[in-house]
């Protein structure tokens, strides 16, 4: 294949990806804030891990990503089995490359997309892979995807409206989830996964115990 008859290519899988997964995912960030609910709802999988590898290219069929590697510790929802990897492809490279021809591809992953670093320990809650790239993402965007700091649990928007009118009937929670939700701010990791963990075996979104 040419040069050009590549860079085409690749040029054709940016722009496809770009309409089955970019624009509606950019339209939901701009549109709404996704709390703690909406982020359970919404993921097909919650995980945490410590990130393996992060490394990225451009598919068969010319689409950008960024492919990630986590080491699974343990699973609140899904399928995904603990002390496995779990590896995942989100569109956009790492940073901008050179073609083969002199062109720059600047496909980055875009603005509110999860930034992940090789070593840190995350809970990610992973929305479903797009049907037509196999590309995902987590719920919420870069909401979705928390990183562990000194035994608490931070977004990229610092948690901000994570517990945003989200209500769980009162006898459900210990003191210390109570204590959680009501002074927002950085959360402690075993109380949060605790809280998410018991939400989901539990079905208190399909009760109500929890809305």
């Amino acid at each position: 294949m040419s040069h050009t008859s590549t860079f085409r290519s690749v040029l054709l899988g940016v722009v496809t990806a770009a309409i089955v997964c970019i624009a509606p995912a950019a339209m939901a960030m701009k549109l709404q804030r996704q709390n703690l609910t909406q982020l359970i709802a919404g993921a097909e999988s919650i995980l945490s891990g410590t990130v393996k590898s992060v490394t990225d290219g451009i598919d068969d069929a010319g689409v950008p990503y960024t492919e990630v590697t986590i080491t699974v510790h343990s699973v609140a929802k899904g399928k995904v089995t603990e002390k496995k990897d779990y590896t995942f492809r989100q569109f956009g490279l790492l940073a901008p490359r050179t073609m083969p021809n002199g062109h720059k591809l600047l496909a980055v992953s875009p603005e509110g997309f999860p930034r992940w670093r090789e070593g840190e320990t995350v809970v990610a809650f992973m929305y479903k892979p797009a049907s037509r790239t196999g590309l995902q993402t987590t719920a919420g965007m870069g909401q979705g995807k928390f990183s562990l700091v000194n035994g608490h649990l931070i977004n990229d928007y610092d948690n901000a409206g994570l517990f945003d009118g989200v209500e769980i009937d009162g006898g459900l929670l210990s003191p210390a989830e109570q204590n959680m939700i009501t002074n927002p701010g950085t959360v402690d990791a075993q109380v949060f996964m605790g809280l998410v963990s018991r939400a989901v075996s539990e079905g208190w979104l399909t009760t109500g115990e929890m809305r």
